[in-house]
């Protein structure tokens, strides 16, 4: 077909410059590439759309997650393990074995927990001034006091948070979640990251990496401030008639291509993203545009207000982007070192205060916002950090705690939760887990028992093993916060 003054699409294509093609290859396949595309590239095999919706292993009570992690590590025993036996022992020297970047201690001087606690809801739970408004909504909470991980170094403990083992490679939950369920919305990606703008995590893109799993299911970045997404837009002077003429002869230049390379997941998966980003080009801008929200429920999450405002507009994002559908969200508070995260080494005060302040209003109006609407039942919400910190002081002098990741708190709410309940406890001081002691498997395999999926099912073959996100091992899910 000769449609470009006499020469051929592929002609004219070769002769514009790699850069032109780029463009429209970035620009996407046509949006009913994935429909039309009967077989797959050797013109015989069914074609498969490896982001196309599953089938869960039993009838699912939450379809999607909103994982709101604090990075950093957040003191357990300042925000929800109430530890009153530390009352008036402050600066007391006492004998406890604790392990953090200092290196493993058996005694130390203990920090007494600096704000008060006060019970809430019909469960009576105890939380500390620190959350107020997150305090208001426990009776839709269950926390888990007893978590424990295998490195109380960030680096390392994140990993493990995110993908189940301390060693980087492998897929993270968002990923395994996408490979077992699909997407729900091909218009938008099934798993979204959101980062803290005073910068990103330790370890960077490994915590959001689908590992050895295909590049489709890794996480997709969605900005904290201006535009979410860059890139996304169609190039200036390009019409949709122009770009689906190129787009049609980029189609021919792949099926030759994986013709050539058949088993090859690399080009299906950037053929996949590319689809998808054609497709965000008219559904991103809907979905994150937050002026269709009411006056009422932007002054809720604190839109408004200067403290809170970043994480109130990535938790508005993440109620938008579960209602149309997305699969898993994540958002970071706190980014970069130091007091920029969670990470309490120095003025204890200081730094929770910030963070805290930051977070406790957007998220209680996010778990009010999903019940309200409906939603809560079907989206998972779960709260924490890699570990939590020492009942001891780091240092000499000041309130600064290590890291601890011999018992600590996460908390999980929504969909198949069983609010108003507490398992688990730390010794008196709060620095191991001493009854049903959880590990951080435990909680992977209650997230995806909850989304259908069972944990010692859901395999990806790898390095000779059917590898798991709760390991070859397995886990049971954390049956007692279960509804």
């Amino acid at each position: 077909m000769r449609n470009f003054c006499g020469r051929t699409r592929r002609e004219f294509l070769w002769e514009s410059g790699g850069g032109f093609m780029s463009v429209a290859l970035a620009s996407m396949l046509g949006s009913d590439f994935f429909r039309t595309q009967g077989v797959a590239a050797d013109g015989a095999s069914t074609f498969v759309n490896p982001l196309a919706p599953k089938k869960p292993h039993w009838s699912p009570q939450a379809k999607s997650v909103i994982f709101l992690y604090m990075y950093g590590g957040p003191s357990h025993i300042d925000t929800f393990d109430y530890k009153p036996g530390m009352v008036g022992r402050d600066n007391q020297s006492v004998q406890v074995k604790t392990f953090g970047r200092g290196g493993h201690r058996d005694k130390g001087r203990i920090v007494e927990p600096r704000w008060k606690f006060k019970q809430y809801g019909e469960c009576g739970k105890w939380v500390s001034d620190l959350f107020p408004n997150v305090a208001t909504c426990v009776d839709d909470i269950a926390f888990i006091h007893s978590m424990t991980a295998d490195s109380p170094i960030h680096g390392s403990a994140m990993i493990q948070m995110n993908t189940g083992k301390i060693l980087s490679g492998s897929p993270c939950m968002g990923s395994w979640v996408n490979y077992g369920l699909g997407s729900e919305n091909e218009n938008l990606p099934g798993f979204v990251v959101m980062l803290d703008p005073r910068g990103g995590p330790i370890s960077g893109a490994k915590n959001w990496s689908s590992g050895y799993m295909p590049a489709q299911f890794e996480g997709t970045i969605f900005r904290s401030q201006g535009t979410p997404i860059l890139d996304l837009g169609r190039s200036d002077g390009t019409s949709d008639a122009e770009q689906r003429l190129l787009l049609d002869t980029l189609r021919e230049y792949n099926d030759d291509h994986q013709a050539r390379h058949e088993g090859s997941h690399a080009l299906s998966a950037r053929i996949a993203s590319y689809e998808l980003a054609y497709k965000m080009q008219a559904s991103a801008p809907e979905a994150t545009e937050l002026t269709q929200e009411t006056q009422q429920t932007k002054d809720m999450y604190g839109l408004e207000d200067k403290r809170c405002a970043v994480f109130a507009r990535q938790c508005l994002l993440a109620r938008r982007l579960v209602e149309r559908g997305v699969r898993f969200v994540q958002i970071y508070s706190g980014g970069a070192h130091n007091d920029d995260n969670w990470d309490a080494h120095g003025d204890l005060l200081k730094n929770h205060d910030l963070h805290a302040g930051e977070t406790d209003k957007p998220i209680a109006a996010l778990l009010k916002d999903l019940k309200q609407r409906g939603l809560l039942e079907s989206t998972l919400v779960v709260w924490g950090g890699e570990f939590g910190r020492q009942p001891t002081a780091e240092y000499e002098k000041g309130t600064g705690r290590d890291h601890n990741a011999y018992g600590f708190t996460m908390w999980m709410a929504g969909g198949g939760i069983k609010g108003g309940t507490t398992v688990g406890t730390t010794d008196e001081l709060g620095s191991a887990a001493v009854e049903k002691v959880f590990h951080v498997k435990h909680l992977h395999a209650t997230m995806l028992h909850l989304l259908g999926l069972d944990p010692s099912l859901l395999t990806y073959f790898y390095s000779g093993l059917d590898q798991k996100l709760v390991g070859v091992e397995g886990a049971e899910p954390i049956g007692e916060i279960m509804a």
